[in-house]
């Protein structure tokens, strides 16, 4: 039976000579929680976690396990799981025989061996393949495979690596899934690293988001969707607009639109605002909205996205129905629906406004 345990990270702190690759950062997990890691390359995600796994020796602060400073324990004496994102699966043995590895070293005794490795096995789907290699499987089978070498030992703590990077598409969502599935129903303490958002905002409680070695938020995946705190977690988490606006009295003012201003407070003048969009409608008179020029539309399965240019030629991302299928070059008409939204000092803006990024 696996045993959730309490992880908190406390004013952690890790140097590589003069860079800081982890600013006093600060992160409790909750006994059964699924948090993931989520920021670009280089944010201090991995570092993170290979810290807390004891791969990494930390600089300054504290890493416990209930309540238990492991930052001088050694990574076997940890009691944690880890999946990378190479499978690291040994050649010349079997399945079977690489989800037993760690029982092996740890001496527990044969036949219970073989029994939890099958039960491993069983859990990933992969019962049927105890007999086989590593070059007879797939890459998500292999995957698969780590994954049960990780769970066997029945760890307290579980911790992923971008472990899906390698997959192709649609294996990664399968094994994405059956990776919470799986958490869910052994109520293992789980911390998933990974740059990709949908990933993150798919499987987690709740979602880390990192940026230069700190934690700019965390909260559930519609916290940091519908409220976020800076104009980085705007950007990265989902799809925004950057408008050209400007602030007066508290308010954005985008195109004569006065919209809530999410974070900190600002001083009065011109910034760019992060705008979702699913937050500008399309409209057909010019009573409702601002004359646009549809520049192209795309058709998204539940949903159309449509670019558009205003006369300022700023450009903007319309997120709506399918059943509206504007034409290039058709003459249009967006409106701002009236979400808050996030904003930095046009002097401080990250890309050319209106322009939608991931």
């Amino acid at each position: 039976m696996t045993t959730s345990a309490q992880v908190d990270l406390v004013s952690v702190v890790k140097d590589y000579g003069s860079h800081r690759a982890l600013n006093a950062i600060d992160l409790s997990i909750k006994p059964g929680e699924f948090v993931a890691l989520l920021g670009p390359s280089g944010c201090g995600k991995t570092t993170a976690l290979r810290a807390l796994s004891g791969l990494e020796l930390i600089d300054g602060g504290q890493i416990l396990i209930d309540g238990e400073d492991v930052a001088s324990v050694p990574t076997n004496k940890r009691d944690i799981g880890m999946v990378f994102q190479s499978y690291s699966l040994f050649p010349h043995m079997t399945v079977l025989e690489n989800v037993e590895f760690g029982l092996r070293m740890r001496r527990v005794a044969a036949d219970e061996r073989r029994s939890r490795a099958a039960e491993a096995l069983d859990m990933v789907g992969l019962g049927t393949m105890s007999s086989r290699f590593a070059h007879q499987l797939s890459g998500g089978q292999q995957q698969r495979v780590a994954l049960a070498r990780a769970l066997v030992t029945r760890p307290r703590v579980l911790l992923l690596d971008e472990p899906l990077s390698a997959l192709d598409a649609k294996v990664r969502v399968q094994l994405r899934d059956q990776i919470r599935r799986i958490q869910t129903d052994l109520g293992i303490t789980t911390v998933f690293v990974t740059h990709d958002q949908e990933e993150a905002l798919a499987v987690a409680d709740r979602v880390a988001v990192m940026n230069n070695g700190v934690i700019e938020q965390i909260g559930t995946p519609e916290e940091l969707y519908t409220t976020p705190v800076s104009p980085f977690v705007a950007d990265f988490v989902g799809l925004s607009n950057r408008v050209a606006a400007r602030l007066v009295g508290g308010k954005v003012d985008v195109h004569g639109t006065a919209l809530e201003l999410l974070g900190a407070q600002l001083p009065d003048g011109p910034v760019t605002a992060y705008v979702r969009p699913e937050d500008i409608a399309l409209e057909k008179t010019k009573a409702k909205g601002i004359p646009a020029t549809v520049v192209s539309s795309s058709f998204l399965g539940s949903l159309r996205r449509t670019q558009v240019v205003l006369a300022d030629g700023a450009l903007l991302s319309v997120q709506h129905d399918v059943d509206v299928r504007p034409a290039a070059g058709e003459a249009v008409f967006v409106r701002f629906k009236g979400a808050p939204v996030s904003a930095v000092p046009a002097s401080a803006g990250t890309g050319v406004g209106g322009v939608a990024v991931p």
